[in-house]
């Protein structure tokens, strides 16, 4: 692998990690994100079990749209 390779690749995942922790910071100001009719969440004495299923699901719409239209934008 040729060193500007390697340069790019190590750019482009510093670039997603800055990203997903920018994501991470604000999320809890995005409304309905994590509260949607589809998510599950079972309590009891002394635990919690949170199981985000409607929110997975629009997260992964919305992550395999961004990705195709970058995957047309690289041809």
């Amino acid at each position: 692998m040729e060193l500007a390779s390697l340069g790019r690749t190590l750019l482009v995942v510093g670039l997603v990690i800055a990203g997903l922790g920018l994501v991470f910071a604000f999320a809890d100001r995005v409304p309905l994100l994590g509260r949607l009719p589809g998510d599950l969440s079972f309590q009891g004495g002394g635990w919690a079990v949170y199981i985000p299923i409607a929110t997975s699901i629009v997260l992964s719409v919305l992550l395999t749209v961004a990705l195709n239209l970058a995957g047309l934008w690289r041809r």
